[in-house]
Parts: C-alpha cells; sequence; structure tokens
C-alpha cells in the first residue's frame, strides 16, 4: 500500500516531497533517502495533517546497544521519547545460558517473550518463591520491589521488558553483585555468619548481563520453599489466549482481569492483516506506549484544536499516543502488522468513534456530520477493534 499522499515523478524510486496537489518541491540537498522511502508519509504529510504535535516515533534501531557477554541490551525512555512519560521499554537479548543477574527495582516490570525460551526466579516479599520457563508469547511481570533473574535456555531468547515510569533506567537497578561489591566484606561475614574468606572473589563491580552454564531441567531447579509458592502466578500466556477476532485481525487483552498479578501495566496484542485497520479510537485511562513487532503500519494522531500528525512505523519501533488523542493504525504492508499497546493502568479501556456514533440518537449525528444515510445505516454497535 503506497502513501496516500506521494508523488511518483521522473527521479527513478527516490521519493521528493511533492503532493499529488502539487504542494512541495525536490530535495536534492542533503538527506538520508532510506529514511525517506521508509517514512513516505512523514516526508509527503497527508493534507489532511496540521499542526504541531510531538515527536511520536523512535526506533529500537537509534538506541545504544549495550554489549554483554551472555546477551545485549537496549532501552528507550524519555531520554529517548521526551513524551513517553508513563511507560519506558528494554530490549533483551540473552544467549543459551546468558543472565540478567538477581536484581530489583522501583518500578514494575512487565515482559513480552519475543522469540525463544528463558527461566525466570523470583521471592516476593513473605518469601514465597517462584520458578517457571517462559517461551514465545508468553507474559511475565514482577511487582515494584520484588527481586527477580532470567537466565536464556537451550536456543537463548529475546523479550520486550516494559516499566511503569518513563523515567526508568535498567542500569539504576538494584543489583546483587553491585551491593556485594559495596559492602565491606566484615558487614558480609556478619549478615550470613560465615569468615570474610567466604567473599575473597567476589565481583568488584555489578555484572548485570553475564554468561553461565544452561540451568538443568524445571524439576532440577526447584527450591522447596516452607512459605509455598506466591499466590498470583508471575507469568501469562497471551499467544494462547483465544483472541477477539474480526474480519481486519484479531486482538488478544491481558490486564489485571485476566492477568490478575499485572496491576499496573495493561496490554493488548493487535494483528492487523494486509489491507485492514486499528479502528478510530481513544483511550480513556492513559497514555498508549506502543511496540512494533512485525510488518509496517502508519498511524495518525488527532489532538483536537485542528492539529495531526501521521507516522510509519515498521518492526522494532515504538509508538505513543497521549492521553485521550484519537488515533488509527492501518497495515501498510502485504504482510500481517503485529504490534503491542500498553498502558499504564490495572485495565485495558478504550472508545470506538463507529460505536459511539451508532449508540448516540441518530438525528443528532447527522445534524453534526450532513452526513449520509449510508454512513449512518452503516454504523456497529458492537466493537470491531480492527477493521477490514
Amino acid at each position: 500500500m503506497e502513501s496516500r499522499s506521494s508523488k511518483r515523478t521522473d527521479y527513478g524510486n527516490i521519493p521528493h516531497p511533492i503532493r499529488d496537489d502539487g504542494a512541495g518541491a525536490t530535495d536534492f540537498g542533503p538527506r538520508d533517502i532510506m529514511r525517506d522511502i521508509e517514512n513516505p508519509d512523514m516526508l509527503i504529510p497527508p493534507v489532511t495533517d496540521t499542526g504541531t504535535i510531538p515527536n511520536l516515533k523512535f526506533s529500537f534501531s537509534d538506541t545504544n546497544m549495550q554489549l554483554n557477554h551472555g546477551g545485549w541490551s537496549r532501552q528507550i525512555t524519555v531520554r529517548e521519547l521526551p513524551i513517553a512519560t508513563t511507560l519506558a521499554g528494554v530490549n533483551m537479548r540473552l544467549t543459551p545460558g546468558g543472565v540478567r543477574e538477581l536484581h530489583w527495582h522501583k518500578q514494575a516490570e512487565w515482559a513480552y517473550m519475543i522469540l525463544g525460551r528463558a527461566r525466570i526466579t523470583s521471592v516476593d516479599q513473605d518469601g514465597r518463591n517462584f520458578v517457571a520457563d517462559v517461551s514465545a508469547g508468553d507474559l511475565w511481570y514482577f511487582p515494584s520491589g520484588i527481586p527477580h533473574s532470567i537466565q536464556g535456555l537451550e536456543e537463548g531468547c529475546e523479550f520486550l521488558l516494559v516499566f511503569d515510569d518513563g523515567n526508568f533506567s535498567d542500569f539504576d537497578t538494584f543489583s546483587i553483585t553491585d551491593w556485594f561489591a559495596h559492602t565491606p566484606k566484615d558487614v558480609l561475614a556478619a549478615n550470613f555468619d560465615v569468615p570474610e574468606s567466604a567473599f575473597a572473589h567476589i565481583p568488584t563491580k555489578q555484572r548485570y548481563i553475564f554468561q553461565s552454564k544452561v540451568p538443568g531441567s524445571l524439576e532440577s531447579q526447584k527450591v522447596s520453599d516452607p512459605y509455598g509458592t506466591v499466590p498470583k502466578n508471575f507469568t501469562h500466556r497471551l499467544l494462547a489466549q483465544d483472541p477477539i477476532v474480526t474480519p481486519g485481525g484479531t486482538v488478544r487483552i491481558v490486564d489485571s482481569t485476566n492477568f490478575p498479578i499485572s496491576t499496573t501495566i495493561a496490554a493488548a496484542l493487535v494483528e492487523i492483516k494486509p489491507g485492514g485497520m486499528r479502528e478510530m479510537h481513544w483511550h480513556p485511562n492513559n497514555d498508549e506506549w506502543q511496540y512494533y513487532l512485525t510488518g509496517t503500519g502508519r498511524m495518525t494522531v488527532f489532538a483536537a484544536n485542528g492539529t495531526a500528525r501521521t507516522f510509519n512505523y515498521r518492526s522494532g519501533d515504538v509508538g505513543y499516543v497521549p492521553f485521550a488523542m484519537g488515533h488509527y493504525i492501518q497495515n501498510t504492508g502485504h504482510q500481517s502488522l503485529w504490534f503491542l499497546e500498553m498502558f499504564k493502568s490495572n485495565r485495558f479501556a478504550d472508545v470506538s468513534l463507529n460505536q459511539w456514533m451508532a449508540l448516540t440518537p441518530k438525528e443528532l449525528v447527522e445534524e453534526h456530520l450532513h452526513v449520509s444515510p449510508e454512513l449512518m445505516n452503516a454504523l456497529r454497535k458492537e466493537k470491531w477493534p480492527v477493521i477490514k
């Protein structure tokens, strides 16, 4: 699907900022042509775009990659995307046996497994432990302050971590090795009632991610706990969840109603088939933080007072929609567009423009918009999150 506004010229496949109505001009100056090709609706905005809206897009490909023996990580926070104040994201890869060390942080952690398998561990404030394996399409959630770890299994893994604070930094976490390194050995000896010599070889700084051997079976790693296991499961199998199916795609919604431990982050995994669209809507509870998994798409955000702006997205991009702003997302490619939409909330909520109009007195809607009976008869009282 080409840009609604693009105009092919005699300059081959190099796009120029010229709209079909003739607005614009050629650009032969310094430029990143590959970026312009990837962002056709930003190079040639639709005529309906107007006014000033902050940047609502950032790619993980433009972030700093932290490389370690055992894996890598990169993050998008308010430092990279200033508008994204409610949530921050970390994309992480662990090798087979690679460990994200035992740690905790002030923010809650919500995670989506992109590929591979991992083992996660945790212990809550009442001494109840949790050890589980997660695969592609699974989620986990650790409440703020609860210690945990992640380790890649035989095939390694890659995942997205989302934190309920846009100012989060994955390098500002409380790590077990960092604490040991900055505690006098006589204090460690007194705390654990062992000789100081037991700490002769502890790391001198935090390890963050390090290489280890692939752990044994889950059963062999179980630790008996006199206090039992955590009362609310820290994992959820999102892809195993029955989706909402519409002609344009599928939606799987997960929040505290079906993943009870996840009290600060709600989400939806959305599939938009080729030619489909995430319908015109807005969210009445909080800002929306998006992560694009596969495919290509475009989103126009309406910010009231005559302002709107269109952005193009592809795999690995993060999108953002400020609170209550109207928007839609179209699939611009030839494969399904999959993305996550997430909110700092215990419940997922959206308002459908179509449903709102259908459930409002017909005469009132007609007087507002001067639309034809054809539109009025096509309105749906049932919500279709994705349309064809």
